[in-house]
């Protein structure tokens, strides 16, 4: 049976796959018992350094799955700061997302090109506001009184009582 080089038989069965070649592998032949490209939902862990603390954590699976869940949720955390400050004006809301994606980004291979892109955003938006001083100032500045307006007035006229009222929860 002669095949170009370009041309291979490949068989699927289950969550492997096997091709010709497979046969003379260390493994019998039997295929990978996971695709590459198949993850946890979070992508493969970053590579790190032989021998390194974070090396010596992935050896250990109980270890290495509580260190990437902990890293998961302290980003979250992060990350929801970032998103909960929106309510407020300014740029408020960049600093705890950066740091939630710098923080994913020490263990997630997909949150370190996402941060990298970000943070390219950030410097830019930072080196517009350098370069616009007056009007990125008067911006913070009238969006943080609009802000302190808002909260004056929820508060001088009770509002979150006379809702309560009228929901009929108060």
């Amino acid at each position: 049976m002669t095949r170009s080089p370009a041309t291979r038989s490949v068989s699927v069965t289950g969550n492997t796959v096997a091709d010709e070649r497979s046969h003379d592998r260390h493994d019998g032949g039997r295929g990978a018992t996971r695709c590459p490209d198949c993850t946890d939902g979070l992508g493969g862990p970053r590579p790190v350094a032989p021998g390194s603390w974070r090396d010596r954590v992935r050896q250990n699976p109980p270890l290495a799955l509580a260190y990437r869940i902990a890293v998961f949720v302290v980003g979250l955390l992060f990350v929801l700061l970032g998103v909960a400050l929106t309510v407020l004006p300014g740029p408020l809301t960049i600093p705890p997302i950066l740091v939630g994606l710098w923080v994913w980004s020490t263990e997630f291979e997909w949150a370190r090109r996402f941060f990298a892109t970000f943070k390219r955003k950030a410097v830019d938006t930072w080196r517009h506001a350098k370069q616009h001083p007056v009007s990125s100032a008067a911006v913070t500045i009238g969006g943080l009184a609009a802000a302190a307006l808002v909260f004056w007035a929820v508060g001088h006229w009770h509002l979150v009582d006379q809702s309560k009222r009228l929901v009929g929860l108060g």
